[in-house]
This record gives structure tokens, C-alpha cells and sequence, in this order.
């Protein structure tokens, strides 16, 4: 009996040195490589915490460099520390990146065919905050939409239209479409044109136009204020007046010219004509009214007959 106890406790105590001797030779064997690992990853998580804020700090010093595309790109560069970081990790345990790596770049290429219409969105977003063609607060149309730009993101742009509603527009239909900003000019040029009948005087006009405008204090005098006939209509002689104010001047400014002008050209008897057509009227021996195809006059014959 003691010898098969002897055995046991024999067997047992073989049995955990071998345990004992496995374990610390695995412990010995990834020891380094956990170690490693583990610093790695304290390491590589502050680097790239410390490269977003130089990023973002860098960006920031340029005075044209939008907030959002600045949050953008300095986390951009962490997460692309930080996916080293893991490759490096992976790494030190003997795995295979090449094939991760390899999985993700497919993996990525389908997301982006899934996803191509946002992110041309987000690409349309990242050339709208670098170029900077409009701005927030500006007044802008793009396309038929005219509107006040509310914010700039990284897949729309919010505006509120002239009528006060408020717009989303996606990013790449904005940047496929020209784009007229009617604030980034500090003077903008108004054009006055008013039609005037065939009997009045085009002089006369011209000289009451030039009076009412070179009389304002917000018009220009550099570049000079040019008056001409702008056109012989089928119902009216075109005069027109160009000149220049500062961009917040301009509304107002033509408004006002509108209403100035009219008034003038009602006291000094120059007429606004309405669309008017002459019809001459042929009529027959009895005193009928001989309706002509085609609209020709009648021929001597043809209204005797």
C-alpha cells in the first residue's frame, strides 16, 4: 500500500515539474513578445495622440484652413498611426499581416463601391474647405439655387434660400456645378435698364439716369459710371446705366435707382412704353375688314374683288 502511494505522489509531483517546466518555458518564450506588445501599444497610442495634436495645432496656424477639414485630417493621421500600431502587435505574436493587410484592402474596395456616391461627397466636402469658393455667411447660387451658406460639412452644405427656407445640398452636386458668389468682390457693378418709347428722347433719358445716380453717395466714381443705348426693341429704345457700388450697397442702391429714375422720367413727360403692335386694317368696297393669310397686305385687286 505505501509503495502504490509512493507511486502516486511520484507520478503527481512528475507530472506538475512538467507542468511547471512547460509554463515557464512558454512564459520565457512570449515573455518579450507580450512585454513588447504591451509597450508598443502605450507607446503608439501616445505618439499618435501627440501627432493629432501637432497636426491639428500645424493646421490650425493657416488662416485659411476651415475648422472641420483641421478635426478631419489630424484624426485621420491618428487612425492611421493607431492601424500600425496594431499591424506592429499583431506581428510580434508571429501572425501573418500581409494577409490582413490584404483582407482589409479588399474589404475597403468594396466599402468604397458600396459607398461611392458618399464618398464623393466627402472627397466633393474636402475640395470645398481646401479651395474655398464659398464660405459661411456668403451669399451664393449654385446651379438655380441661390442662397446664404450656413455651414460647410464633410458630405453637405446647409443654406437658407433668399425666401427663408432652409436647404441641405450634397457636396458633389455642389462642386460639379458653377458657383457665383456675390460677396467674395468687395464692389459689384449694377446695371440700370429701363426701355423708353420711340418718341422720347434717348439724350434726355441718358441725362436724367446720369443725374439721379452720379447724385448718390454710394456709387463710385473709380471705375466711372458709363450711359449708353443699350438697344433698338420692338417695342422700346433700351437705355442702360452701369456703375459700381460696394457689394453690401447693391440692392438697395439699384432699388432706390428703380424707383428714382421712374419718378423723374413721370415729371419730365418720358413715357415707359407697354408691348404694343400696330395692325392695319384693309377693308373692301362695302367697308369690310378683309382678313389677309399669312399676315401680307392686300393687294389692290384683292380688296376689289
Amino acid at each position: 500500500m505505501e509503495d502504490l502511494t509512493q507511486q502516486v505522489a511520484s507520478e503527481v509531483t512528475s507530472a506538475i515539474d512538467d507542468a511547471t517546466g512547460e509554463l515557464t518555458t512558454l512564459v520565457a518564450e512570449y515573455a518579450f513578445s507580450v512585454v513588447g506588445a504591451i509597450l508598443i501599444l502605450i507607446f503608439g497610442w501616445i505618439f499618435a495622440k501627440v501627432l493629432e495634436r501637432w497636426t491639428r495645432s500645424g493646421l490650425s496656424a493657416f488662416k485659411h484652413m476651415d475648422a472641420t477639414l483641421t478635426r478631419f485630417l489630424s484624426k485621420t493621421v491618428r487612425y492611421v498611426v493607431l492601424a500600425f500600431v496594431i499591424t506592429t502587435v499583431l506581428s510580434q505574436f508571429g501572425v501573418q499581416t500581409t494577409s490582413i493587410i490584404a483582407a482589409l484592402g479588399a474589404a475597403g474596395l468594396a466599402i468604397g463601391l458600396a459607398l461611392q456616391g458618399t464618398l464623393q461627397n466627402v472627397a466633393a466636402g474636402i475640395m470645398l474647405l481646401v479651395l474655398r469658393p464659398l464660405k459661411v455667411g456668403e451669399l451664393v447660387e449654385v446651379g438655380d439655387v441661390t442662397g446664404v451658406v450656413e455651414e460647410i460639412g464633410l458630405f453637405t452644405t446647409e443654406m437658407k434660400r433668399l425666401d427663408g427656407l432652409y436647404l441641405m445640398v450634397p457636396n458633389s452636386e455642389i462642386w460639379n456645378k458653377p458657383i457665383t458668389n456675390f460677396h467674395r468682390n468687395n464692389i459689384r457693378r449694377g446695371d440700370l435698364n429701363i426701355g423708353i418709347a420711340y418718341t422720347d428722347s434717348a439724350d434726355t433719358a441718358i441725362a436724367i439716369m446720369r443725374g439721379v445716380i452720379e447724385r448718390d453717395d454710394r456709387v463710385l466714381s473709380d471705375p466711372e459710371p458709363y450711359y449708353y443705348v443699350h438697344s433698338l426693341g420692338d417695342n422700346a429704345v433700351a437705355v442702360e446705366a452701369r456703375y459700381w457700388t460696394l457689394t453690401p450697397d447693391y440692392w438697395d442702391t439699384l432699388n432706390e435707382m428703380r424707383k428714382l429714375v421712374k419718378e423723374r422720367f413721370d415729371a419730365e413727360g418720358i413715357s415707359i412704353p407697354f408691348p404694343q403692335r400696330d395692325l392695319h386694317l384693309i377693308t373692301g368696297q362695302n367697308g369690310a375688314t378683309l382678313p389677309i393669310a399669312g399676315g401680307r397686305e392686300a393687294l389692290p385687286d384683292e380688296s376689289r374683288s
